[in-house]
């Protein structure tokens, strides 16, 4: 295999999933003599690449930006990896989902609860615009691998990976991993 073209995207969640990827320390030399990371909130990129590899994807889908980018990781990677809890179950992000549509909420919240400025602070074309529900990204694009975690700690993540370089299935043993 040659060098590994790996990306990373944080959808709606907090980056715990990022930060327990950086906390790989030395494994990161020596991924870097390995792969190519190609697309990251840490390198800023504009747009999604081509062929892309390895997808780690953190954080639940929960704005109408996040439904297209899904679909375009999906269309443009050939491993998809549901990266930490939002991801996987939507988790703390989908907290808002018993509360119903998104226009009620931030009504309630913004105009009706307001001391000062009672309005919405969202601006058509700036601001993404919710999704009514947010969703863990399997029920948006089908997903290759699951690594569950609040975050998923730095030793699994490196596991898997160490597993993909190797050119062997993104499955863990155990409940680390689980295809999807």
């Amino acid at each position: 295999m040659g060098r590994l073209r790996v990306a990373t995207v944080w959808m709606g969640g907090c980056s715990g999933c990022h930060m327990s990827f950086l906390d790989m320390d030395e494994f990161l030399i020596d991924l870097a003599d390995l792969a190519d990371v190609v697309y990251s909130p840490v390198a800023d990129p504009k747009e999604y690449p081509e062929n892309v590899d390895l997808c780690l994807v953190e954080g639940a889908v929960a704005n109408d930006e996040h439904v297209e980018l899904a679909h375009t990781i999906r269309e443009r990677t050939k491993i998809v990896v549901a990266f930490g809890d939002c991801a996987v179950t939507g988790n703390v992000t989908a907290m808002r989902n018993p509360l119903g549509a998104v226009e009620p909420i931030l009504q309630r919240i913004y105009v009706e609860a307001a001391t000062i400025h009672g309005r919405i602070p969202f601006e058509k074309g700036i601001v993404p615009e919710l999704l009514d529900r947010v969703a863990p990204l399997h029920e948006i694009i089908p997903v290759d691998a699951f690594l569950p975690g609040c975050p998923p700690p730095a030793p699994r993540i490196r596991k898997m990976l160490e597993k993909i370089v190797a050119g062997e299935p993104a499955v863990l043993e155990g409940d680390d991993l689980k295809p999807g």
